[in-house]
């Protein structure tokens, strides 16, 4: 059996995100009027009311960065909504974000996108699955709808 550690954005990516965004745009924090936004660093829907922030990310830049890889045209940069005012990180070890559509996107030590799988129901089976390929050293887990990062796995 595979396990897996559960990867959301770390503290200190958050707080330079808050300063300037991987877009170099500075964050802009607003009240969430009626909650429900995925943040990413804490992986768990927004609360109404509570103070967030949309800002670019690019999560394998940012790995490359700290791995040395070198992902060339697979680097990419997106929306993620994250607290605006820090995060303590998530409640738990669970697999979030999993009741819907999902794709699981493997990528090798390189930063290279190996490949992708459309998940609608098994999501752990197919994380393993993902995870039991030798050549696969993360998996990002994105949104179906918009193709967004929602976070990443390694193995533990």
């Amino acid at each position: 059996m595979t396990t897996y550690t559960v990867c959301p954005i770390p503290a200190g990516t958050l707080a330079a995100l808050l300063t300037e965004d991987d877009a170099g745009d500075p964050a802009a924090p607003y009240p969430d009027p009626e909650g429900g936004a995925p943040l990413r660093c804490c992986l768990r829907r927004s609360a109404p009311g509570e103070r967030i922030a949309l800002v670019s990310y690019a999560p394998l830049r940012r790995w490359a960065a700290e791995t040395g890889a070198r992902p060339g045209a697979y680097d990419e940069r997106g929306p993620v909504f994250v607290h605006a005012n820090g995060c303590s990180g998530p409640a738990g070890p669970e697999l979030p974000f999993t009741n819907a559509h999902r794709v699981l996107r493997r990528y090798s030590a390189q930063g290279h996108i190996l490949g992708g799988e459309l998940v609608s129901e098994g999501f752990p089976s197919a994380l393993t699955r993902a995870l039991s390929d030798p050549e696969v050293s993360f998996v990002q887990v994105r949104a179906v709808e918009y193709g967004c990062f929602l976070y990443e796995v390694r193995r533990a």
